[in-house]
């Protein structure tokens, strides 16, 4: 039977107007009453209490509110009325069109445990880049629920594989997104081939134009639930702005993430292959950083949610399409290497964090030039920025000692209340007889400190030094001077990497930077090369963790067209030389050796 929502005097509904209810769950139906407590939820968010107290019953609706604000579970109440219900027809009762698979799975998933205990309930979703064998297989079972992205469930209508004559619910989610992504002409086909009588529902952390003329064809009197106000910015989150040079952008990167101390961030970058630079890059400076983008392969886009989510990784490089839909807990951490496009690309980014009343943080990095526009793009989005100067690296290195001397004392008065055991203790007796205690403890504190971490870097003052102009090409995250390891641009725009001289090798690091086969180093081959999707950063990635090295201990590296060619320290290089020699379960057709004929290498490539 239908959810029997409470009476409100208003056609809008928000979170102004609802008044708490007298226990947490009182409205909500009792059969999903008991998966809220069950799953633990002490109470609703706004927006699940505003679509319990108004008064919608067999109206179509529009329900904005932040992302992260519970929105599923609130859509989970409006469709379990008709999902209730005996069942009519063979194909699926409620429709969700999701603009990610990403977000297909998280919908499933959410929907999945909170309907379980309805009769004769399942759900099921149907995305692009899995296997169309799987989707008859779900679709032989009759969901009663079907989640799904735009493209495959057209192409599922269209071959007469998905009937959608008994859709009495249909759901667009994120559905701003959706056009912005141009799937206005799939979302059409899918809304057609549906029955008129169906109540249609528009999820969006935003409405524009777009989505305004879509509600006027396929909506009839739309009742609007306003969890947050349109253009009302997350007050859980705190935005600020850096401005920083082009050329600093990867340095200022760094320094962020040395005073996030591990904690789970999200960067965005502007193309694919951004994506992969940086993360190849941040992974060789010693963090645990993975690249999503729109060129994975399914299977590995899922692994590597899966790690980000499990906290393997802390840090995930992402392009704005490949984050879209994106829910993972606890990230605490957005960055912006530049500013978006739009006021609503800003919104959805930025609310990967400071989901479900937990406090985050948004910061972006800006040119110069950049400013005045994206202070007038953050005031269509409702967001005050606080613009604050780039902590400068011996900043960064003070507070890093700083919190690290805290915690370290924190431990230490827990160690010493409970007592040390007798063995340390004896162990110390021994170690202190002969020796100095203040140099003992000073030893032991830097086997303390992380290896292989790169350390706090120097960002310009962007009011004092000169803006270079920037060529054609991809975005920079190198320095001109080759001081800094990344992409900078040669005369066809392309990224290059090294001197500027034209010498081909790694992405340079100052004082590190070597002549191809120079003195206190060893060359070494590898069968990876440009053919093989080979770049100088990914090579430095793979040659730091097959060989455990830094990559302060890398030379020259130089690509060519199926292998390529690198500079190893002499000091660990016979190390290096077992270590990386060894058969690699990630990647075993890969294989490091040293050099035979350093002298006879044909001229490499530019990458």
């Amino acid at each position: 039977m239908p959810i029997d929502f409470l009476a409100s005097p208003d056609a809008t509904a928000s979170v102004s107007n609802v008044s708490a209810a007298p226990g947490p769950f009182e409205a909500v139906p009792q059969v999903l009453r008991d998966a809220l407590e069950a799953r633990g939820f002490s109470e609703l968010t706004a927006v699940q209490r505003a679509v319990l107290e108004s008064e919608v019953d067999g109206r179509d609706l529009q329900i904005s509110s932040q992302t992260g604000s519970g929105k599923t579970v609130a859509l989970g109440f409006v469709l379990s009325g008709e999902l209730t219900a005996e069942r009519n027809g063979s194909g699926p009762e409620a429709l969700i069109i999701v603009p990610t698979r990403e977000l297909a799975t998280q919908v499933c998933a959410e929907l999945g445990w909170l309907m379980a205990a309805l009769g004769d309930m399942s759900v099921a979703s149907v995305t692009g880049g899995t296997p169309l064998f799987r989707d008859r297989s779900l679709l032989a079972r009759r969901p009663r629920l079907l989640v799904g992205t735009p493209g495959r469930l057209l192409d599922h209508v269209t071959s007469g594989l998905l009937d959608l004559s008994s859709v009495r619910e249909l759901v667009l989610d994120e559905a701003d997104q959706m056009l912005d992504l141009g799937f206005r002409e799939e979302l059409e086909g899918i809304l057609d081939a549906t029955p008129t009588t169906r109540r249609t529902h528009l999820l969006s952390a935003t409405f524009p134009k777009g989505i305004q003329q879509l509600a006027s064809r396929y909506q009839r009197d739309p009742f609007t639930i306003e969890g947050t106000r349109l253009g009302k910015a997350n007050e859980d989150i705190e935005h600020t702005g850096h401005i920083v040079h082009q050329r600093d952008r990867y340095a200022a990167l760094v320094n962020l993430l040395l005073q996030a101390d591990g904690e789970r961030t999200l960067v965005f970058v502007e193309r694919r292959t951004d994506a992969l630079e940086v993360a190849s890059r941040l992974e060789a400076d010693g963090f645990e950083a993975l690249p999503l983008s729109g060129e994975l392969a399914q299977s590995q886009r899922e692994r590597t949610l899966a790690t980000f989510r499990a906290g393997r990784a802390t840090g995930l490089v992402a392009t704005d399409v490949a984050a879209r839909g994106l829910d993972v807990p606890d990230i605490t951490m957005v960055i912006h290497t530049a500013p978006p496009l739009d006021s609503q690309v800003y919104t959805h980014r930025s609310g990967r964090t400071g989901r479900a009343g937990k406090r985050g943080r948004s910061v972006l990095l800006a040119p110069p030039n950049r400013r005045r526009r994206v202070e007038s793009l953050l005031a269509q989005a409702g967001v005050r920025l606080h613009w604050s100067p780039m902590p400068t690296a011996a900043e960064v290195r003070a507070r890093l000692a700083t919190r690290a001397r805290t915690a370290l004392r924190e431990q230490l008065a827990a160690d010493l209340a409970a007592g040390p055991p007798d063995a340390h203790l004896a162990h110390a007796e021994e170690l202190l007889a002969d020796r100095d205690a203040t140099a003992v403890v000073a030893a032991l504190l830097a086997r303390l400190t992380p290896a292989g971490r790169v350390e706090p870097q120097d960002v310009g003052n962007p009011r004092t030094s000169a803006e270079p102009r920037r060529p054609q090409g991809r975005p920079q995250y190198g320095s001109q001077n080759g001081s800094q390891r990344g992409p900078q641009y040669g005369s066809q725009g392309r990224p290059q990497y090294g001197s500027q001289n034209g010498s081909q090798g790694r992405p340079q690091n100052g004082s590190q930077r070597r002549a191809a086969g120079g003195p206190g180093f060893e060359r070494f081959f590898i069968n990876w090369g440009l053919n093989q999707g080979a770049t100088p950063s990914r090579l430095l990635a793979a040659i730091c963790r097959r060989g455990e090295v830094t990559g302060a201990d890398i030379g020259s590296i130089a690509v060519h067209p199926n292998a390529s060619t690198f500079d190893v320290n002499s000091a660990v290089a016979e190390r290096f030389e077992h270590l990386a020699g060894r058969r690699d379960p990630r990647d075993p057709k890969t294989h490091i050796r040293p050099d035979r004929n350093p002298r006879a290498q044909a001229r490499p490539r530019r990458s």
